[in-house]
């Protein structure tokens, strides 16, 4: 049926320089993202965009938690199960539920809990899409007669939700959080889909393990656009084993100016 774009939080927060979490890169990333939809806009037949958003009071945020002196933890700063358990860190709401939440995380096996500087606020001019992106897509969309379609993700605020997939640790009463069931299959529709976005050190990569574990059947279908994507600056190495995995299972990678090569 054609080809899909899933673009992951290309939005001003993390795509512009002075967004609240500027991914370096990022703007570039950008510019590449749009050149691709406009110049091969009759061979893109969907494109989902998802929007990490975000209340300021969410476990991922200074303000969630405070040490023994009322201090709240600085960006970038890792919690540990360990550390919560011996006061180190105490959460200022929903405490069992977010003592819980940090020892799921860990069991999990994937990231840690790590606190972010507060990003893609609610409403916020950082949460929207970057200018570039959004003027490509509304091209896009008058041209072919389809809308893009818009995902957000993260609004429940006692997990983190790299993944567009489903939340870090899902909560069965709060059905965002489960696995988005509606998005694979609209995915499955296509025969390929083209990944890409930011950052390729968490949603990225965490979108993609989540593919891998939930939705194998897709994988054959998958392209990593590998230059439409740049880590946080440091934790590259994070999602390093997931693109290791994907390589080994016939994920295909491609920079941004090999795709549609043979249709032209």
């Amino acid at each position: 049926m054609g080809n899909a774009f899933l673009i992951i939080d290309t939005q001003i927060d993390f795509c512009h320089p002075d967004g609240a979490l500027f991914v370096p890169g990022a703007d570039r990333d950008v510019e590449r993202m749009a050149g691709l939809i406009t110049n091969h806009a009759d061979q893109i037949d969907h494109i989902v965009v998802t929007l990490d958003t975000h209340h300021i009071l969410d476990i991922a945020h200074p303000l969630f938690w405070h040490d023994a002196h009322g201090q709240h933890p600085a960006p970038f700063t890792p919690i540990s199960a360990a550390e919560v358990e011996a006061g180190r860190w105490t959460p200022r709401f929903e405490a069992a539920r977010a003592r819980q939440y940090v020892r799921d995380l860990e069991a999990d096996g994937q990231f840690s809990h790590f606190i972010w500087p507060e990003h893609c606020l609610i409403g916020s001019r950082g949460a929207a899409l970057h200018d570039t992106l959004l003027d490509a897509l509304k091209s896009w969309s008058r041209q072919r007669d389809r809308d893009y379609v818009a995902v957000p993700k993260g609004l429940y605020p006692l997990t983190e939700h790299f993944g567009i997939f489903r939340a870090q640790v899902p909560d069965p009463a709060v059905p965002e959080t489960q696995l988005n069931l509606g998005l694979i299959a609209d995915l499955d529709q296509f025969d390929a889909v083209y990944l890409m976005g930011e950052a390729r050190s968490h949603c990225v990569a965490n979108s993609l393990k989540q593919l891998l574990d939930s939705a194998p059947h897709l994988v054959p279908k998958l392209v990593v656009v590998t230059d439409c994507m740049s880590d946080v600056s440091g934790l590259g190495h994070l999602g390093e084993p997931i693109y290791r995995e994907a390589r080994a299972r016939g994920v295909q990678f491609a920079e941004s100016t090999a795709l549609f090569q043979a249709q032209r």
